[in-house]
């Protein structure tokens, strides 16, 4: 047990925006505590260079804000996939054009002077609730995210399945039977990511029954607060992107066979009609279907830390590395 608190700088990076962090684990070993906190938008699309200023501006300025502190490294979270031997970005998708081949670790590590760890942001998210959210005292996690996409995360024993590349827990990218000939973000097609995100619910919903609101794109949140007034419609596309999701995580533990399983990401944290009867009865249904009788009764737990998470998984990588 450490004699004083320990403080790491942590930095969650997203199509959207840059949350950055200063965490303070505790001399009593207890969970970390955020001691500051910033946001500022990505701009992604003024590309990779002008994302990267922004990150090196927010960590600057989270360092000037707490001087008084002993902080012992970054810990960053990146959208993308990060090469897990350098902390370079080795991929990363249209949503962020110009972030493929961005050195950010090595470029943060002498700009800074101070250990610096990248992982992926998925991955880090899946730390983040291993370690300290509802899979804390459990050997093996399974995470996913479900948001406007879906990516997760496989922890055991304290650490994150990286992969040889770095891209391991692009869980949204694994083949379904329900979303075959249905186009995909990432440039292929049958994948997860086009069911059972918040994004493709909406968009199953205007397929079938036409929009709900005729002047926009159904999205997540329509269909579910239909599903929830007990709307036949929405009941119907919220059964089926569940036993999507369900399926796939039947097939992920009979891979994996992880101790718990924690879904988190807006679409499971954005409101408690998510965790409505149909939604939960639906991904137990699809589990079923797919995993081996030992694996039945794996619990499928909701994430605690929220967006937290990215941070103090990130956070986590950097002290492992120390």
């Amino acid at each position: 047990m450490s004699l004083e608190p320990r403080y790491v700088c942590s930095v969650d990076i997203g199509g959207t925006k840059i949350a950055s962090a200063i965490l303070e684990y505790p001399a009593s070993g207890g969970r970390p505590q955020v001691v500051y906190s910033a946001e500022v938008p990505t701009c992604a699309q003024e590309g990779g260079e002008a994302v990267y200023a922004r990150i090196e501006g927010a960590i600057r300025a989270a360092l000037e804000e707490k001087p008084e502190l002993r902080v012992l490294g970054v810990g960053l979270g990146s959208a993308g996939v990060v090469d897990p031997k350098t902390g370079a970005i080795a991929y990363a998708n249209a949503i962020m054009p110009g972030w493929s081949g961005i050195e950010l670790g090595p470029r943060l590590r002498e700009a800074l002077n101070m250990p610096v760890e990248v992982i992926g942001d998925v991955q880090a998210h899946a730390l983040g609730e291993a370690h300290w959210g509802a899979g804390r005292g459990h050997y093996s996690v399974l995470c996913l995210g479900i948001g406007t996409g879906i990516g997760g995360g496989y922890v055991e024993d304290g650490r994150a399945m990286r992969g040889f590349h770095g891209a391991a827990g692009h869980m949204g990218h694994i083949e379904c039977t329900a979303a075959a000939g249905i186009d995909c973000a990432c440039g292929r097609s049958g994948h997860l990511e086009s069911v059972a995100s918040g994004t493709s619910i909406g968009r199953m919903f205007d397929e079938r029954y036409g929009r709900v609101d005729g002047s926009r794109p159904s999205v997540g949140r329509d269909v579910n607060d239909l599903c929830c007034a007990a709307d036949e419609r929405g009941v119907d596309v919220i059964h089926d992107a569940g036993f999507s999701l369900g399926a796939s995580l039947g097939s992920l533990a009979n891979i994996l066979d992880p101790e718990v399983i924690v879904l988190s990401g807006g679409v499971i944290h954005g409101k408690d009609g998510w965790r409505s009867v149909t939604w939960r009865d639906s991904i137990r249904e699809g589990f079923a279907s797919q995993a081996l009788d030992p694996l039945l009764d794996t619990p499928i737990l909701i994430g605690t830390l929220e967006g937290e998470a990215p941070l103090i998984g990130a956070a986590e990588n950097l002290l492992a590395s120390l």
